[in-house]
């Protein structure tokens, strides 16, 4: 093996097998895509894999992937469990989860209800971490594994919008982040988050075509545009690759240089 052949080793996902929860919406679905471009066994973890994951994994697999539907309903404790030994039973290991379920609803603080609260911080807190507790109990022993989660520029920055829930849930998903980290590094498990400015997804098609909403949103973003999923799947093979082996704990900021120049 020539010095070159080592440095690409790094970047190959050959042999791994990669869970992506929520792997049907705008952000997972580019995380699948660029996972299994580069060799993982991908997993499309939804609540309801007929409705997205079924098609979209043929899809995939017509492309020469490696793709598979599972059933995961994040928001079920005792679900998660037995998808993570199915997954063991069926593909004989999990290496990389990558967490890109989440949700948010804008209202203004003094009116923001418990129901709402609820919603935004179960499925966007809690959520992760059952996810991550329970992939962790199936790597532990088997030689660890990498959690990648999707958290957002708001876990550090304000907005004037009533994104008090969400903003509250994902600064809690990035402390949880570096918490993990530091108790499972004895593991081989790594824990890192993936923190994007506003994302073109289908879910927010509507405010990117409003220009009153758009271009105030592109002038704060010092590079001139909002994020692409591509931008998190690139981040996304990094943190599953040996290339990231010595990188846990850490919040990497995709949003354009927004964070700098505040």
């Amino acid at each position: 093996m020539t010095p070159f052949d080592t440095y690409r080793s790094l970047y190959t996902l050959n042999g791994k097998v990669a869970l992506v929860a929520g792997g049907a919406g705008g952000i997972g679905s580019a995380v699948c895509e660029g996972l299994a471009a580069f060799g993982a066994t991908v997993l499309i973890g939804e609540q309801n894999c007929c409705s997205k994951a079924d098609p979209m994994a043929a899809e995939l697999q017509a492309a020469g992937g490696q793709v598979h539907a599972v059933t995961l309903d994040v928001l079920n404790v005792p679900q998660l469990g037995q998808a993570m030994s199915e997954i063991i039973e069926r593909f004989g290991r999990l290496d990389v989860v990558v967490n890109c379920a989440g949700t948010h609803k804008e209202a203004p603080a003094e009116a923001f209800t418990e129901e709402d609260w609820d919603r935004v911080v179960d499925l966007n807190l809690k959520a992760a971490f059952f996810l991550s507790q329970a992939a962790a109990r199936v790597q532990i022993g088997r030689g660890g594994g990498k959690h990648i989660h999707i958290s957002s520029v708001r876990s550090m920055l304000g907005i004037h919008r009533g994104y008090v829930a969400y903003c509250a849930s994902k600064g809690g998903l990035n402390l949880m982040i570096k918490q993990l980290a530091t108790e499972w590094a004895k593991h081989n498990i790594t824990v890192n988050g993936i923190a994007p400015t506003f994302t073109r997804t289908e879910l927010v098609k509507n405010y990117l075509e409003d220009p009153d909403f758009y271009n105030p949103l592109v002038a704060r973003i010092p590079l001139g545009r909002v994020c692409e999923p591509a931008d998190l799947a690139a981040l996304a093979i990094y943190l599953a690759a040996p290339a990231s082996n010595f990188i846990t704990g850490q919040i990497i900021f995709a949003d354009g240089g927004v964070t700098a120049a505040q």
